[in-house]
């Protein structure tokens, strides 16, 4: 609650120096400046954050490796359902935790997992059959893949081009819904048939694909663990983080969420797809959760601005620019709220949202917003005395 009762003294120091303007002792007017919001705070704040939310993401796969272990072992329809549901699940937490990129962190670094977790798009034919070739990808080719184990299948990923995606989120995604070959109109996800994980099923190599899947999940999990080992109370990068200076700590925190906002989430996840009106440029296509995806990453931008994430509560970015410009603290906020607004009217599934002549400005005004929102954060930091970028690396 540390957060909650700085703020909340920092707007009722506000009012009362309003109030009592008119006095002839105007001490109180200045009284806001007494309140003391330490940076080092602000940081040790942001790395409990990172911790619980990579910890809500790891529980949240367990849970689902759990549904796919129980759906392989007995792959009826109800049990499928129970493990698509389980993915969705999964994302929740995990699509808040896109705030930590872009912020030098090891999620990115040089031998960082994010390419094993949530790369996209993911071409599908180099995974499993699809419509028009029903030999085609890794699980139908035993000549060349004889074996479907997690050392095969994360040295494929990403062989030969970026498209082509062996593991992680989207490769479990594909694998429960398969393709999405219906119209935006229809509002419909893909339909593979729990029946091509069945022995004698619809689709040939069913033993390979359950492998495949029981793979996919177990790698989730390792990958995810790796980020918790970096971030945990003794981790490696937790201890270089919280030794890194405070302004190159704070600029690195600024430069996660400002390139999220504005270069990741509103120009690659969500203006190249409404450009293209194609579904295969969104992010969760094969489920059509891509909606949950987009307002899930927002919401990672606004928890590590506010410092607020599940029981995490603490001194956070928007307390200290806002001490330092009132004003441009406001404007921020301010901001954030439109995005928020603006990210939440856009229709579902997303599909739909993008192809539809109605619903279209509802997308371009969310791109609008959160590219004003990134500016914003950049604005935050030159108040701070921090120079921050939000472009994405090139």
């Amino acid at each position: 609650m540390k957060n909650t009762l700085v703020k909340y003294l920092f707007l009722s120091t506000i009012l009362f120096g309003a109030v009592s303007c008119s006095s002839d002792d105007d001490s109180s007017s200045n009284a806001i400046d007494q309140i003391v919001i330490e940076e080092s705070t602000v940081i040790e704040n942001y790395a409990n954050l990172v911790y619980k939310n990579y910890q809500d993401s790891y529980n949240s796969a367990k849970t689902m490796q759990t549904a796919i272990n129980t759906f392989v072992a007995n792959p009826t329809e109800g049990n499928f359902e129970a493990v698509k549901k389980a993915w969705k699940d999964a994302r929740e937490p995990y699509g808040q935790t896109e705030a930590f990129r872009f912020a030098s962190g090891p999620i990115d670094d040089t031998d960082g997992p994010e390419g094993l977790l949530n790369a996209w798009p993911l071409d599908e034919n180099y995974v499993d059959y699809v419509k028009g070739d029903d030999t085609a990808g890794i699980i139908n080719d035993d000549t060349t893949y004889p074996t479907i184990s997690k050392t095969v299948l994360e040295g494929l990923n990403e062989a030969g081009g970026e498209k082509n995606i062996s593991i992680g989120y989207h490769a479990i995604e594909f694998l429960l819904w398969g393709q999405d070959n219906s119209n935006a109109s229809d509002k419909e996800a893909g339909k593979r048939p729990y029946t091509d994980f069945v022995d004698g099923g619809t689709a040939s190599n069913q033993d390979r694909r359950r492998d495949y899947l029981v793979a996919c999940a177990e790698l989730l999990l390792d990958h995810l663990q790796l980020l918790l080992d970096e971030w945990k109370t003794d981790g490696p990068y937790r201890k270089t983080f919280l030794a890194l200076d405070e302004n190159t700590a704070l600029k690195n925190m600024l430069t996660g969420i400002s390139t999220l906002a504005k270069s990741e989430l509103a120009g690659e996840r969500v203006f190249v797809a409404y450009d293209n009106q194609d579904q295969e440029d969104e992010h969760s296509c094969f489920s059509d959760n891509t909606h949950r995806d987009l307002r899930l990453n927002l919401a990672g931008v606004a928890n590590v601005y506010r410092g607020e994430y599940s029981s995490v509560n603490g001194n956070s970015l928007e307390d200290l620019i806002t001490k330092k410009d009132p004003t441009l603290g406001a404007e921020i906020t301010a901001q954030l709220v439109a995005a928020e607004t603006a990210v939440s009217a856009t229709a579902t599934p997303f599909d739909f949202a993008i192809s539809d002549a109605t619903e279209r400005p509802k997308v371009l005004a969310a791109v609008n917003a959160l590219r004003t929102l990134g500016d914003k954060f950049v604005e935050g930091g030159k108040a701070l005395g921090i120079t921050v970028s939000s472009d994405l690396p090139e």
